[in-house]
């Protein structure tokens, strides 16, 4: 009788590894959950409960978990994230160093200490060499900027 319980309890720890690897593995925040609910399942097991139950709790617990929490978990666990390579420059300023002319398809500006190629939102602007720049946006491997003038 003693290892009918156990095999059970032995069933439900072996899922909560797994899924808690599975949840290592993929840092998905989606097995967690699941984790939580055989953690509960595994919990009832040893209180008695039978198979039904225990499928029971599984199922309500993991589903009540994952739908409860994991918007609020990732919302923490995005929290501070930094914007990375070219999405970042939007907003900074930036030196001409070729003359921004659309109809002429030129342009080019130098931002910490990379060179690209430059354009503007209207054809008929013109942005002399030397000129300050701020990116407006980037479109392929174009930057689209606007000049900044200078206050006197």
């Amino acid at each position: 009788m003693g290892l009918i319980l156990e095999s059970p309890a032995m069933m439900w720890l072996g899922l909560l590894i797994l899924l808690l690897i599975i949840e290592i593995v993929t840092l998905q925040l989606t097995t967690i959950w699941f984790a939580g609910g055989a953690l509960a399942a595994f919990v009832a097991t040893l209180l008695g409960a039978d198979s039904t139950v225990q499928w029971t709790v599984f199922l309500v617990l993991s589903f009540a978990l994952l739908l409860l929490t994991r918007p609020a978990a990732m919302k923490y666990m995005s929290k501070g994230h930094v914007r990375t390579n070219a999405d970042s420059l939007i907003g900074k300023t930036a030196i001409v160093s070729k003359e921004i002319n659309n109809l002429a398809q030129t342009g080019e500006v130098m931002i910490a200490d990379v060179s690209w190629t430059a354009r503007t939102r209207e054809d008929g602007c013109v942005i002399p060499e030397g000129g300050k720049v701020k990116i407006c946006a980037i479109e392929g491997v174009k930057l689209i900027v606007e000049e900044v003038k200078e206050e006197k």
